[in-house]
């Protein structure tokens, strides 16, 4: 890809629309002063004392964050809880543009949320803390499925592009149950001219006619579900074209440090990584690739090139330490031209 054709893929970008539909966590960051700690009366045990709280969309949430980084528009379709947690993660989403007008809310669930302490010493240095989980570990009520379905249906003629966030490990407890999922399938096939990607933790075998984007655990686990050790590059590049095979759409296999593989009608190409610059920190790499390569195919980008673009957004917020970072369309551009200096 050359800078022009980079430029004209970036300009479109606001002219897009697309839906992310999963499973939104709220990222919760207690900051704990180590110098302030105190010792209860009652228990005898430290009592760790937060100076600041901050909280930002995770999961699916860090995908919407960014595609508004990139000027694209978004709506959310999640489930909820009626509680504090959901109070702030909607208000979060707001806060980068997101349209939360989709989000359905119940008194009955809880809204997902890893609430992550960091401990930050005297140096300013910090170390993270035990996290806790906040989770819905019962399955989907049946008219809550509903309720997502009637939903999507509504905003599929309406948008570019849809991305599934298949983030929670526990079968049919999350939004993206398998009657849903179906669903998605379904959607897929009668929307042709809209693109649909998933990326899923523990069940992106099971989708269909949907373009996906495993990274090399995910692509094994789903071709061989009982496996627990890894595969050599070759088996995991082997899941990568079987994949693609029962799909009939692109892959997008991640390979971390290695890059992206995409797995298409011209067989398995290879787009390295952009090389990297000082100290790196990988979280929501992952998701900002995915943002970058579905904003890139709904823009009219082949595949090889939205997995380019999917790379320089990763890089750029690897190397933003200490945050889940997003990608700018300036940011992305500026990526690329150190890539085309070296």
């Amino acid at each position: 890809m050359n800078t022009p054709r980079l430029y004209t893929l970036l300009a479109h970008f606001p002219s897009l629309t697309l839906c992310v539909v999963g499973d939104f966590f709220l990222d919760k960051y207690l900051i704990i002063e180590h110098a302030l700690t105190e010792t209860s009366l009652e228990t005898g045990w430290e009592a760790h004392q937060v100076v600041e709280v901050r909280c930002r969309p995770g999961a699916a949430g860090t995908v919407t964050s960014n595609l508004r980084a990139m000027d694209v528009s978004v709506t959310a379709l999640t489930l909820l809880g009626d509680d504090g947690e959901g109070y702030e993660l909607k208000r979060a989403l707001q806060a980068t543009g997101v349209d939360i007008s989709a989000v359905v809310e119940r008194r009955d669930r809880f809204t997902p949320t890893y609430t992550k302490p960091l401990l930050r010493e005297p140096d300013s240095s910090a170390h993270e803390l035990n996290r806790l989980d906040i989770k819905n570990r019962a399955p989907l009520p049946t008219e809550i499925e509903d309720e997502i379905i009637r939903r999507l249906r509504q905003i599929v003629p309406h948008v570019q592009g849809v991305i599934v966030g298949d983030q929670t490990q526990e079968c049919n407890c999350g939004v993206i149950t398998d009657r849903v999922r179906d669903e998605i399938v379904a959607l897929a096939h009668a929307h042709p001219s809209t693109l649909f990607a998933a990326d899923s933790r523990e069940r992106v075998g099971l989708f269909r006619e949907v373009i996906v984007k495993p990274n090399a655990r995910e692509a094994t686990r789903a071709i061989y579900p009982e496996r627990e050790s890894e595969l050599d590059r070759a088996g995991v590049e082997a899941c990568g074209a079987e994949l693609y095979h029962r799909n009939g759409k692109p892959v997008f296999l991640t390979l971390g440090a290695d890059g992206i593989l995409v797995f298409d009608a011209d067989g398995p190409t290879h787009i390295p990584a952009c090389p990297v610059r000082g100290p790196i920190d990988i979280v929501g790499a992952g998701d900002a690739a995915m943002a970058g390569i579905m904003a890139a195919l709904c823009a009219g980008g082949e595949p090889h090139e939205a997995a380019l673009i999917g790379n320089l957004a990763a890089s750029v917020t690897l190397h933003q330490i200490g945050t889940t970072g997003t990608a700018s369309r300036s940011q992305i551009a500026e990526c690329f031209a150190l890539t085309q200096n070296k």
